[in-house]
């Protein structure tokens, strides 16, 4: 199971910090590890007191998770002080993984949740490593050092807070309006998310909405589309708040995802494809510019419900090695030739890429594989594949690039990630 990291404090009413970032991580189909930075004791009408975990224990924590688990994004919630955001960075900055900032200050009930040297030490270690930052207004404000008022203030805030690299979702709850709009700044664009405004965003609403964003990235959805699936979550959790004591009310983090069942089944499948395949392909069947699988969602409209390794399969030092993992969008050309095929065949949803060979050609033949030949130009897939379906008189087990460009490829084709392993074992 994909699993993520919350690092954040516990919130003893259960409406926050850790015990809801587990709550909306499972929700999403996300295993959830956690370090505790501090423990609170609150209700749902204020925090009482704070409880700091030493910085050589949240090492511990952290090293312990990371060291034994394959994460797949981590998110920071309360830090609580300098010393903590220091600790917590220094070992971060070493794991080449998504890292989503909730910066968070105070809390639902208006406490205070941090020192005062906390913000200095998290936009100068932590913001820097992050991918994501997700500030309401008021941290907003203390993050960028100006009031926010209007729509110019924010897409000034936000690229005072992204000035080093960070995408910012800046939460436009506290903004006044009929609509709540939240901006996502990413590579100096602004992206604008409207929504109705319900009553209260009750107690927690920041913290899941983090954890559901985290738990997305960690299923291999890029920011744009982890935030707009979080959102939606985020809005259902909203509408169904609920009380718990005698004061705010809590949000529901418990929804259930909308069309996403079969998202964590591709993505784990073309994780476990991929790990086999590294060890069973030859260096020699690997194009120049890597090597790719494909897998589609049942009934995919487009490339984004399509997902396949980021970054490809390259051979490193004679070792043939994934580059990253199992992602949406991440199939490039591979996925326009896959929709093709599956407009003829809607039960063909994968598909995978090796280096010509003709002894790959002759083996092919003799295990009674069907394999078309045809020109398979950037700007004229839809009819090269076409052409190949007509020319197999159904979807061929490959289609062979013609000579003519740079490096020839083979396309294998299959209705799923096992059943092209098994093709692979029959002609390798």
């Amino acid at each position: 199971m994909r699993t993520a990291l919350t690092v954040a404090g516990s919130d003893s009413i259960g409406g926050a910090g850790i015990q809801v970032d587990i709550k909306a991580m499972s929700v999403v189909g996300v295993h959830a590890t956690s370090v505790i930075t501090a423990v609170t004791a609150q209700n749902t009408q204020g925090v009482d007191g704070i409880f700091p975990m030493p910085e050589e224990f949240i090492q511990a924590q952290l090293e312990a998770v990371l060291k034994d688990c394959d994460i797949k994004a981590v998110k920071t919630g309360m830090l609580y002080s300098s010393d903590i955001v220091e600790t917590v960075a220094d070992i971060l900055e070493d794991h080449d993984v998504p890292l989503i900032v909730d910066p968070v200050m105070i809390s639902g009930t208006g406490c205070s949740l941090c020192e005062d040297d906390f913000v200095r030490s998290l936009k100068r270690k932590l913001l820097p490593i992050c991918e994501l930052v997700t500030p309401n207004r008021y941290e907003a404000e203390v993050l960028a050092g100006m009031k926010i008022r209007d729509e110019d203030d924010i897409t000034l805030a936000c690229e005072l807070i992204g000035k080093q690299g960070s995408s910012v979702l800046l939460k436009g709850g506290h903004m006044k309006g009929p609509k709540v709009v939240d901006y996502l700044y990413l590579s100096s664009e602004f992206n604008k998310l409207e929504y109705p405004r319900l009553q209260k965003a009750g107690h927690g609403s920041g913290c899941c909405l983090s954890a559901f964003i985290t738990a997305n990235m960690a299923k291999g959805l890029d920011i744009v589309n982890a935030v707009m699936k979080s959102r939606d979550l985020i809005q259902e959790s909203i509408a169904t708040q609920y009380a718990i004591g005698h004061g705010d009310v809590v949000v529901n983090p418990m929804v259930k995802m909308k069309g996403e069942s079969d998202k964590f089944g591709v993505l784990d499948a073309l994780d476990n494809a991929a790990n086999k395949i590294v060890d069973i392909v030859p260096d020699e069947f690997v194009p120049k510019s890597g090597m790719n699988i494909a897998y589609a969602l049942k009934d995919a409209a487009g490339p984004e419900e399509m997902a396949a390794i980021d970054k490809r399969m390259t051979v490193h030092n004679g070792i043939l090695r994934k580059n990253g993992q199992a992602k949406f969008g991440a199939a490039e050309h591979l996925s326009y030739v896959l929709m093709e095929l599956m407009k003829h065949d809607p039960g063909c949803r994968c598909i995978m890429s090796l280096a010509y060979r003709n002894d790959i050609m002759d083996v092919m033949e003799e295990v009674g594989m069907t394999a078309v030949t045809v020109e398979m130009a950037k700007d004229k897939i839809a009819e090269a594949t076409a052409k190949a379906i007509e020319k197999a008189n159904g979807i061929p087990d490959a289609i062979v690039d013609k000579a003519g460009r740079k490096e020839r490829i083979i396309r294998i084709t299959a209705k799923d990630p096992e059943e092209m392993l098994s093709k692979l074992e029959n002609i390798l």
